[in-house]
Formats: structure tokens, C-alpha cells, sequence
């Protein structure tokens, strides 16, 4: 016997139990190899489709995050810009109002100042007034003493209001 070529007994036994083995492994071990397999491929195959989805709204969830926070900065812009030009048509309408305001106490600050200048020339008139009656008064008297003074006085009058 020889190591390299066997013996024909051997050989056919051997090729008996590998058929019976084979038949046996192709029955039963096969096929649940083979599902075993295919079920590990449906697994990997669903997990990477579920990936693929996650990423794919990950990113979705991205974008509109992003769109989100720039909507928010537009709106803060814009509530900023209303807000400063509510805020300079407030100043604007105070500085107007003071403006017509300190119009107005200089009008009548005017108007009162007027009205007491008027006053006083007034009062500074009939001053003047008494005071020269008085003066006139006092100066007839010592003037007029007697009654031929006072017909003289009485004559130029008289004789100044038929000429005018």
C-alpha cells in the first residue's frame, strides 16, 4: 500500500460516506446556512437603508435648523430696525413738541412782557399826567392870583383857539 495512490476498498468508502455527508449537509445544513446568510444580508442591507435615512434627515434636520436660526436673525434684524425707528419717531415727536412748546411760553413769555410794558407806559402816562396837572395847578395858582391876571390868561386863550 502506498501513500499516494490508495486503495480502491478505501476510496470507494470514502466517497460513500463524503456522498452521504453531502446528501445529508445539502438536506438539512444547506439551506439553513444559506437563510442564515441571506437573513444576515437582509439585515445589513435594512441597516444601511436606515443609515442612509437617518443621515439623509440628520442633514434635513440640519438644513431647516439652519433656515430656522436665519429666519430668527432676519426677524431680530427686523425687530431691531422697527424698534430704532419706533425709537427716533418718539425723540423725533418729543424734540418737536419741545420745540412748539418752547415756541409757545416764548410766544406768551412775549405776549406777557408786552402786555406789562403796555402796562407801565400806561402807568408812566397817567404819572405824567397827574403830575403835570399838579404842576399846572400849582403854577396857575401863583400865576392867577388876582382877577386881572386871570382874564388876561382868559383872553390868550381865547384869542390862540380862534386862530387855530
Amino acid at each position: 500500500m502506498s501513500l499516494i495512490t490508495p486503495a480502491f476498498g478505501l476510496l470507494f468508502w470514502m466517497t460513500i460516506v463524503f456522498l452521504v455527508v453531502f446528501f445529508i449537509l445539502r438536506k438539512w445544513g444547506f439551506p439553513v446556512i444559506v437563510k442564515m446568510e441571506l437573513d444576515r444580508k437582509d439585515y445589513i442591507d435594512s441597516s444601511l437603508q436606515k443609515a442612509h435615512e437617518a443621515n439623509e434627515r440628520l442633514a434635513n434636520i440640519q438644513k431647516e435648523g439652519e433656515s430656522i436660526l436665519q429666519e430668527a436673525r432676519e426677524k431680530q434684524a427686523q425687530i431691531l430696525r422697527e424698534a430704532a425707528e419706533t425709537r427716533d419717531a418718539i425723540v423725533e415727536k418729543a424734540q418737536e413738541k419741545a420745540r412748539v412748546e418752547g415756541a409757545r411760553l416764548l410766544e406768551d413769555a412775549k405776549a406777557a412782557i408786552e402786555q406789562e410794558k403796555k402796562a407801565a407806559i400806561a402807568d408812566i402816562r397817567k404819572q405824567v399826567a397827574t403830575l403835570s396837572v399838579d404842576i399846572a395847578e400849582k403854577v396857575l395858582r401863583k400865576n392867577l392870583q388876582d382877577d386881572k391876571a386871570q382874564m388876561d390868561l382868559i383872553d390868550r386863550m381865547l384869542d390862540d383857539v380862534s386862530v387855530n
